[in-house]
């Protein structure tokens, strides 16, 4: 009996994330041709429209698992997510082409990203928590971060020639596919946190485990897709846009809507993983900062570092 209920978790789970990777999926293609509509710049198309639409997965699991009283799946969602994103996710991309970074993102966005990185180890410490008006200061700040890139946007909505609608020729179609996908990653959150509950209870797993290695690397899956294509195809300014700005809509838009919508518990071990997002975060910076790209030697070392941290929270 037992068994056979694990096997229905586990399908359930796998059926969860196929839902979340598809609605992504669909959620990306459509927002994407919208933006491309009004000559939006590939960075920022990475950093906005592609990043929400990868990140949705990550704010359907967290927002599930903290309205139901599941905070670990919440915190451990996040943080573990964006350490997949810079260290598997980036360095498999790297590894497949590399990664010319652009300057903006060198100057602005990464050293954003690792401030924001940083600025959830105090907040989450005092009081063990991420409380209200800490999730309204951070979408305060978030909400800062995209004025700035709607201001890029105006800037230099000329730089991209790229007019191609995807999934049908009409903005119609492109809405569709947009809602469609945003109805199957909330489809696809409800049934990953059940699953995944489930399945840490029956295995006497902690939450912060399953969150931090199985929901994290399921819901970063569509940003591995996205931006292994992306850099593929030449389009590398999407590809690390959409990891950057999955990162900081991950904690701050995810993080602050959470928190705000209801008090999430900072269990200590999360400063550890906190630690490590920082420490990811600043590894790509300096990357970007020292060689203007991300080579195969760096994605190399992304994924070693990835591997060792993996050890650690298996052996602890």
């Amino acid at each position: 009996m037992q068994l056979s209920m694990a096997i229905v978790q586990l399908l359930i789970l796998a059926g969860g994330f196929v839902l979340l990777i598809k609605g992504a999926d669909f959620f990306v293609k459509g927002a994407s041709g919208i933006a491309r509509k009004f000559g939006v710049p590939q960075i920022v198309i990475g950093l906005t429209v592609v990043a929400l639409g990868t990140s949705a997965p990550e704010a359907a699991v967290s927002i599930s698992a903290a309205v139901s009283g599941n905070a670990e799946i919440t915190i451990g969602n996040l943080l573990g997510s964006n350490i997949i994103n810079i260290f598997v996710i980036l360095g498999i991309t790297a590894l497949v082409a590399p990664i010319v970074v652009d300057r903006s993102a060198v100057k602005v966005d990464m050293p954003f990203m690792l401030g924001v990185s940083l600025l959830v180890l105090p907040l989450g410490l005092v009081g063990n928590s991420l409380n209200r008006w800490e999730g309204i200061l951070m979408l305060v700040i978030f909400s800062g971060y995209m004025v700035y890139l709607f201001r890029q946007a105006l800037k230099n909505r000329d730089e991209e020639g790229e007019n191609r609608p995807t999934y049908g020729q009409g903005n119609a179609w492109m809405i569709f596919w947009t809602l469609l996908g945003l109805a199957m990653i909330v489809a696809g959150s409800k049934l990953t946190v059940y699953a995944a509950t489930e399945i840490a209870l029956d295995l006497g797993v902690s939450q912060r485990m399953i969150a931090l290695t199985v929901v994290a690397f399921g819901t970063s899956l569509p940003e591995l897709v996205t931006s292994v294509t992306a850099a593929r195809r030449g389009n590398t300014g999407i590809a690390i846009g959409n990891i950057v700005g999955s990162n900081i809509f991950n904690l701050l838009f995810v993080g602050g809507i959470t928190a705000t919508i209801t008090p999430v518990a900072y269990i200590t071990p999360f400063a550890y993983d906190t630690a490590v997002s920082a420490f990811a975060a600043l590894m790509l910076w300096f990357f970007a900062l020292k060689f203007g790209k991300l080579d195969r030697v760096s994605g190399a070392l992304m994924v070693l570092c990835y591997a060792g941290y993996f050890a650690w929270i298996l052996l602890k």
